[in-house]
């Protein structure tokens, strides 16, 4: 079955650019696609490959060696075979891959018993000259979109086991696609990306009738469609070689140079990679356009797709650019152009702002939705985020890859060693040999290296950092419902989330109020879409305790279930009234007793002379830790979380 032809998507005009530049020129740095589900990102990507020229390699060769300059430390060579053409090729590479399965892997065995270096190469080796795509990059691990980035920027990949090393180049167009919704990418792995596109599904009738109708064509009968878009393919293919042909001979003259720097340095972007990107897009566009020199125009679409990306300052800030500051920008950088005898008057092109980019994400989204609420419901915003204090979760765990609490994971320091019955991680050279060594006269070991079987093999045990999650069960009721205090504590939970997010934990939010309870914030780590959420937060009504500690059990029972190794801590944010239904405080006492084996915290936010000490007995029946507070301060509150766990460490 013949692919999704690349022409025959509608709309994403932005996107189609985007891919086209770094197809014309892999040095850019490739592209991230963000955008929600359902919006061609993985369609075009897929098609893009069959657009590409087709690659001469060395017939033979695993790593497709290009034969007019092959890589001098290409494992399988030197080369002496003859020259093939093949089609370019897309890679894709699976969220869960083990590391062996991306950068390779040796074959320890070999190496002792040989004395051979048996490299089998990964998907980097199988993606050299062609693309490598990864859906759902921000789902990746992290050490993994740090190998891949790496390896895209040096165009090389090198492993090393136990005094072996092997590298071979690794040049490829790297394609990202990912929804927001289910978490963001960490700054530093974003700004590894050449491009970022935002997509979003239109809003016309029209098109998405197209849309709709394309694709069940498509699926009635694949050939048949993707025949009618054979020419249109074929000529965007030749345009896009003709580009590649005239890249090396488009000039970047020292005025175009000035725009981009001033381009980057207004919208105050760190590092230089934004100004190299920019300036490698501006002269992969002006060859896309035919042209030999860059203009303001190619700076101008550079910038669009390069700084979005680079301009956030942390994750609650929303993509996008300005459009009057870049047009601003342009200008000011622009060199004044020399009069002229019969000069009529300036050109009108280069200045003109043109139509935004229709994947803009715009100042934020669209707000909560209004309404007239409960009587003496009232909403307050968040404070300002702050920098939360560490906070780890006591001993040992076996969670997800993270950056919070001590686990054993399949990277780290090396703590041990596997039994031989444990086939897990990297095998451990030293244990091995010594498990070997006592049989060689047995084996009939005659000459070089070990006579080894399969039970002389150990692993290493491994400890790292884990992911956990954090819960909040914040009273939203009435009796909470002073400004200052709901402020706070949105402030303190919006932090932890912050803290999270770089560290790689999924971060909760269970309210209760006017009678009922609700899972305001299902455990993530997608911040913007907390941001928003907890921002919307109302307050109000009656205290349903009993409501509030049933779904926060709910929500860990379930995630039990769905991510079984991710430790919870419970943190019930309350005055410990419980005002709402029939025997309110013999239920929540009940309800309690569902929570004895999760970590819990209680912040007691009962304020005033005379205080009922509910929030302690609750704490009580938690079996967890009763934290007095005044008021509900976000220090406070960040700051008991991480003493709460440090002291039980």
């Amino acid at each position: 079955m013949r692919p999704y032809p690349f022409t025959a998507v509608v709309g994403m005009q932005d996107l189609r650019l985007a891919l086209v530049l770094s197809a014309i020129s892999p040095a850019i740095g490739g592209v991230l696609v963000r955008g929600e589900k359902g919006t061609a990102k993985s369609t075009m990507v897929r098609a893009l490959a069959g657009l590409l020229p087709e690659v001469e390699v060395v017939e033979g060769c695993r790593f497709s060696c290009d034969p007019a300059r092959p890589d001098p430390a290409c494992p399988d060579g030197p080369h002496a075979g003859p020259a093939i053409r093949r089609p370019a090729r897309l890679v894709e590479l699976p969220v869960g891959a083990a590391e062996d399965r991306v950068i390779g892997s040796l074959n320890l065995e070999r190496a002792l018993a040989e004395g051979v270096t048996d490299y089998q190469p990964g998907l980097l080796a199988a993606a050299h000259r062609g693309l490598l795509y990864v859906d759902e990059v921000n789902l990746l691990h992290d050490h993994l979109v740090d190998t891949l980035l790496d390896a895209a920027a040096m165009g090389r990949a090198t492993v090393e086991r136990e005094g072996v090393s092997v590298s071979h180049a690794a040049r490829f167009v790297l394609i990202g696609t990912m929804n927001p919704e289910e978490g963001e990418l960490r700054p530093q792995l974003l700004d590894r990306f050449g491009l970022t596109v935002e997509v979003a599904s239109s809003r016309d009738p029209e098109q998405r009738a197209e849309v709709v109708r394309r694709r069940l064509a498509y699926e009635a009968d694949p050939d048949a469609f993707a025949s009618k878009y054979d020419s249109e393919d074929a000529a965007l293919a030749a345009e896009i070689e003709a580009a590649q042909q005239l890249l090396p001979s488009v000039g970047l003259a020292d005025d175009a140079l000035r725009q981009i720097a001033e381009v980057c340095a207004s919208f105050d972007v760190d590092g230089m990679r934004a100004d190299i990107v920019t300036a490698r897009t501006a002269v992969a566009h002006a060859a896309w356009s035919g042209r030999a020199e860059v203009s303001t125009e190619d700076i101008r679409v550079a910038a669009r797709l390069a700084l979005p990306h680079r301009r956030r300052r942390n994750p609650f800030d929303a993509p996008g650019i300005d459009e009057e500051q870049l047009e601003q920008a342009l200008r000011d950088a622009e060199p004044p152009e020399p009069p002229e005898p019969d000069d009529d008057g300036p050109g009108s092109g280069s200045d003109a702002p043109s139509e935004p980019s229709s994947g803009e994400a715009g100042d934020g989204g669209e707000q909560p939705a209004g309404g007239a609420g409960e009587p003496g419901e009232q909403r307050t915003g968040a404070g300002t985020p702050f920098r939360a204090r560490v906070f780890r979760v006591a001993g040992v765990g076996e969670g997800e890859r993270g950056r919070r609490s001590r686990a054993v994971t399949e990277s780290g320091r090396t703590v041990g060693v596997q039994p031989p019955s444990v086939r897990a991680g990297k095998p451990h050279l030293v244990a091995t040999l010594q498990a070997a060594a006592p049989h060689q006269s047995g084996r009939g070991r005659s000459g070089p290296g070990l006579v080894l079987r399969k039970g002389d093999l150990r692993y290493a045990r491994r400890e790292g950092n884990e992911g956990n999650l954090v819960l909040f069960c914040v009273d939203a009721s009435g009796s909470m419902g002073a400004k200052a205090r709901m402020r706070e504590v949105k402030a303190a939970v919006l932090s932890l989330l912050l803290d999270a997010y770089q560290r790689r934990d999924k971060v909760g939010l269970v309210t209760f109020r006017a009678g009922a309870a609700e899972l305001a914030l299902p455990p993530t780590i997608s911040v913007e879409a907390a941001a928003t959420r907890l921002d919307a937060l109302p307050t109000g009504g009656r205290t349903p305790l009993a409501e509030g500690l049933l779904e926060a059990a709910r929500v860990l029972r379930i995630e039990q279930l769905r991510d079984p190794r991710r430790r919870p801590l419970l943190v019930v944010v309350t005055d410990g009234r419980a005002t709402s239904g029939p025997d309110a405080v013999r239920r929540s006492q009940a309800a309690a007793g569902l929570l004895t084996e999760v970590t819990s915290v209680v912040m007691d936010c009962e304020t005033g002379r005379m205080r009922l000490g509910l929030a302690a007995e609750l704490a009580e029946h938690l079996g967890g830790e009763h934290v007095p507070l005044g008021e509900v301060a976000a220090d406070s509150l960040a700051g008991a979380v991480k003493s709460r766990l440090g002291r039980a460490a």
